[in-house]
């Protein structure tokens, strides 16, 4: 009477545990074929033909989260950039299949890395990372949003907003710590790892742009004990070692940072950093300069023009260097090789300045302020929940008050702004030709070119009558294809206008506000300041600030006539 209850028992465990066996059989050809490879170097060529059978198993059973799995593997271990972007999109493609925006999010974000990493193509990275961010924006995964953040304060770094780059790798930092304190799988640890360690460089050189060369050394101290003869953070390694370099540079030990700029090389040579490459030779071009060895110096500087002819990559401490090249060959009487370099030199100032444009604008736009206003959000909504009810009749009074205030203005500023973008809501879309298109296109560009926008308080409908069509129609074409109503395309035209201006022409930087505001044809100069802030993230008395230290020009302010 025992037996059989135990047999039964025997019988349904052997079931389950074939049941079981059978469906981590199943599971487990994926992780069999990825086991191959996961823990091979990135850049692994030879790891494609094993991803490649991972991606077909996937697509033959349509499987699409693995398919995405596989694809990212892919852009992993492709070492040709080119390849790597076509990868990108592949995922981006399988994303939208599971209609899961995460994982849509997370495939942006991977498409951007590889802009800003394997091309340092910092525009189109930033395009990726804001689709990203509003994707993942009330996602729950912390990883990927934290690795957002990291990517977004590279591109403030880059543009020299670095208070606001270090609070981003601050966040970052603190979040990828406290994960590694966690007890979890060896590959999910290796990646918070290097997010640990990548967002403490960029803290470090945080530190140096900023002056504070205590904090970046102690860093740099921490990140080179915590990295030093580990093989998995070599690369790690040599970017705290290329940060001890340069400090030592700043701290006038030449010899001490030219050896350990060199030794930072290798690893990063590895996986074709070419744009921290540039700075290092930067580095140890001038560190060589002030030892002496000028040839040596010099030839490091024709490393980083090298490297700025294959890549445009370009950022404001490496421009200096162009100065030490035309005036080497001026001395030497070498015309032709001066020339070259002050060509360089305007090709360098360009790039920079029109990454910093497009870049500061978009980011302090589409990121800053929709964050902004989220954490302000968030704040009110804490500091009020203990007091809720109490002044819950009181708030409910408050809120009628406000949102009759606000409708009442938003009605107002609405007619007063943007009547042309209201008619053409809805169904009142008129249906234009493509020839009367091309032609308000093409009087469009000819506006800009000629600078005609300058004109104070030109308004809709005397554009429409120079141009000679319907002032309907105009609005509808800037609407669609400059993304803006009128009036915001004309402040962005005009504060577009005088920033160039102040980057290109250090005159500018002489000017009031006042009489910048002039120029570009805004009568008002505190509308300038606010819709100059608006657009560039910084204030034009900042900007004229910085711009004339990095010039070295002494800010004498005077009016224009």
């Amino acid at each position: 009477m025992i037996i059989l209850p135990r047999l039964y028992l025997l019988i349904i465990t052997l079931f389950l545990c074939e049941f079981v066996y059978a469906q981590n059989e199943n599971l487990s050809d994926y992780y069999l074929i990825q086991r191959k490879y996961e823990n091979r170097l990135e850049n692994d060529s030879t790891v494609v033909p094993l991803v490649n059978v991972f991606i077909k198993k996937a697509k033959s059973e349509k499987n699409y989260e693995k398919l995405f799995l596989g694809y990212k593997d892919a852009l992993l271990f492709s070492p040709d950039p080119s390849i790597k972007l076509k990868y990108a999109d592949s995922v981006i493609s399988v994303a939208r299949l599971t209609k899961d925006e995460s994982m849509l999010s997370n495939a942006y974000m991977n498409k951007g890395v590889v802009y800003y990493f394997n091309l340092k193509q910092y525009n189109l990275a930033l395009d990726q990372y804001l689709i990203a961010y509003k994707l993942g924006e009330n996602g729950k995964d912390l990883f990927h949003k934290n690795r957002l953040r990291y990517h977004i304060g590279i591109v403030k770094s880059y543009i020299g907003y670095y208070k606001e780059a270090l609070t981003e790798f601050k966040a970052a930092n603190q979040f990828f710590e406290g994960q590694t304190k966690l007890d979890i799988h060896p590959n999910l640890m290796f990646n918070y790892q290097r997010g640990y360690y990548n967002s403490l460089h960029q803290m470090a050189i945080c530190y140096r742009n900023l002056g504070n060369f205590k904090a970046a050394d102690s860093i740099v101290t921490l990140g080179l004990m915590e990295t030093y003869k580990n093989v998995d953070y070599r690369q790690e390694y040599a970017y705290f070692q290329k940060e001890k370099g340069i400090n030592r540079y700043y701290q006038n030990d030449f010899r001490k940072a030219v050896s350990m700029l060199n030794g930072s090389i290798g690893p990063l040579v590895a996986v074709d950093d070419f744009a921290t490459l540039s700075i290092i030779f930067s580095y140890v071009g001038k560190a060589e300069l002030k030892i002496g060895n000028t040839d040596k110096a010099i030839n490091y500087f024709k490393k980083v023009d090298s490297i700025f002819n294959k890549h445009t990559f370009m950022v404001p401490e490496l421009r200096s260097m162009y100065e030490v090249l035309i005036n080497y060959y001026r001395t030497k009487g070498q015309q032709d090789d001066a020339i070259y370099y002050t060509q360089q030199l305007v090709k360098a100032d360009k790039k920079i300045n029109k990454d910093f444009l497009y870049l500061s604008s978009n980011v302090h736009r589409e990121y800053d302020a929709k964050k902004l206003l989220k954490e302000q959000s968030k704040s009110i909504r804490d500091k009020h929940l203990t007091l809720f009810i109490a002044v819950l009749l009181f708030l409910i009074g408050l809120i009628f008050i406000i949102f009759r205030t606000i409708h009442k203005r938003r009605k107002s500023k609405l007619s007063t702004f943007s009547k042309e973008e209201n008619d053409m809501k809805g169904n009142h879309r008129i249906e234009i030709d493509k020839e009367t298109e091309m032609h308000i296109l093409g009087r469009l560009d000819e506006f800009e070119k000629k600078h005609e926008f300058t004109q104070e308080g030109i308004s809709l409908k005397e554009l429409a009558g120079k141009f000679e069509i319907s002032h309907s129609y105009l609005s509808q074409v800037i609407n669609e294809h400059k993304g803006v109503p009128f009036k915001r395309y004309m402040i962005e035209l005009k504060i577009g206008y005088i920033t160039e201006k102040l980057l290109n022409d250090s005159k500018y930087l002489k000017y009031t506000t006042e009489a910048l505001s002039k120029e570009c044809g805004i009568p008002s100069r505190s509308n300038f300041s606010k819709w100059f802030f608006e657009i560039n993230g910084i204030r034009p008395t900042t900007f004229i600030k910085n711009r004339s230290e990095t010039l070295e020009i002494p800010q004498e302010k005077h009016q224009i006539s």
